[in-house]
């Protein structure tokens, strides 16, 4: 099997699935000729052409609208918005149309679409080039919000969004983008939406994370080594819907939980993972469900950048605290 980059990942996903399907659609600005920012849709519009791998204007919420238009007429887009923190002008689209066309239409209508986009921080980029936006997604009914921590992961849980009958949220981190590669097959496969995937087992405590942040959990569980501690990891992979079964059978087990996300932490995911630990696990646990999360401030610039961004260091102590409450 070769061996694939998130990013090449993704590009070469893209390009079997419009090679399978003529309905697939790319589109979005400079996503066509120069391939994106990021090279993720790089060689599709040589490959197929200027009708099919489309640059759009700087236009969000044309980009969003006319995906949706496409996918009501049979196609099935998939829309790149260059840096998530751009998705705001588009917002509209998203929520007040996307979402609600399969209840506007009472099922008539479903909307094959994707919306991808680079997101969360670490690469030292502008204001608007870092959010972490998943949690204000997974609030709205109608979508679907997944995101791939590994080459692996990037190609089915894509595969699977293409071929969804409803709208997918596809959250791409950009900071392990280029980080690591991994053996991913040539051949077909789809990522199941809503199943998380538990990376490493163990006894003591449960942490859940997704996206860079399960890369930096394991270089956490390294710095414990030494200390005795059995992490059982899970990389939750879907936002929207989440994997309840999974996590309740977890902490059942570990009697404690950690969740680790770069997103804010008021109102974030790690509130919602936190509620249903206490609901469907409350007389298993021997210390309080914990979140471990960005803070409530926006995004620093460059300089500032580190203060943010959850270390390796910072998921160890907070596991070494819970494990010791």
């Amino acid at each position: 099997m070769p061996l694939k980059t998130i990013l090449s990942a993704i590009n070469s996903t893209l390009d079997q699935q419009m090679e399978k399907d003529d309905t697939v659609i790319s589109l979005g600005e400079d996503a066509g000729f120069e391939g994106g920012v990021f090279r993720a849709t790089k060689g599709l519009q040589q490959k197929y052409g200027k009708e099919r791998s489309i640059d759009t204007p700087l236009a969000e919420s044309a980009i969003i609208g006319g995906a949706l238009g496409m996918a009501v007429g049979g196609l099935k887009p998939v829309a790149e918005i260059q840096f998530s923190g751009f998705v705001l002008p588009g917002f509209n689209q998203i929520v007040a149309h996307v979402a609600r066309f399969r209840n506007r239409t009472r099922g008539t209508y479903t909307l094959p679409m994707v919306i991808r986009m680079p997101y969360g921080g670490g690469i030292r980029a502008l204001e608007h080039h870092s959010e972490s936006l998943e949690s204000i997604f997974g609030h709205i009914p109608g979508l679907k919000v997944v995101i791939p921590s590994t080459p692996y992961d990037a190609k089915g849980l894509l595969t699977a969004a293409i071929k969804d009958p409803d709208p997918v949220m596809y959250f791409e981190p950009k900071r392990i983008y280029r980080a690591f590669k991994q053996e991913v097959p040539d051949e077909e496969y789809s990522v199941p939406i809503g199943k998380a995937k538990v990376l490493k087992k163990g006894t003591d405590i449960t942490v859940v994370a997704w996206g860079s942040l399960v890369r930096e959990t394991v270089k956490a569980m390294e710095l414990l080594k030494d200390e005795g501690i059995s992490v059982e990891l899970i990389d939750l992979r879907t936002i929207k819907p989440f994997d309840k079964e999974t996590i309740e059978k977890s902490v059942k087990k570990t009697g404690r939980f950690l969740v680790v996300h770069e997103a804010y932490k008021t109102f974030g995911p790690g509130a919602e993972l936190i509620s249903t630990v206490n609901v469907k696990a409350f007389l298993y646990l021997e210390a309080p469900p914990t979140r471990l999360t960005g803070h409530d401030i926006t995004i620093p610039l460059p300089k500032g950048e580190h203060h943010f961004i959850i270390s390796p260091e910072r998921i160890a102590k907070k596991i070494k605290d819970v494990v010791k409450f």
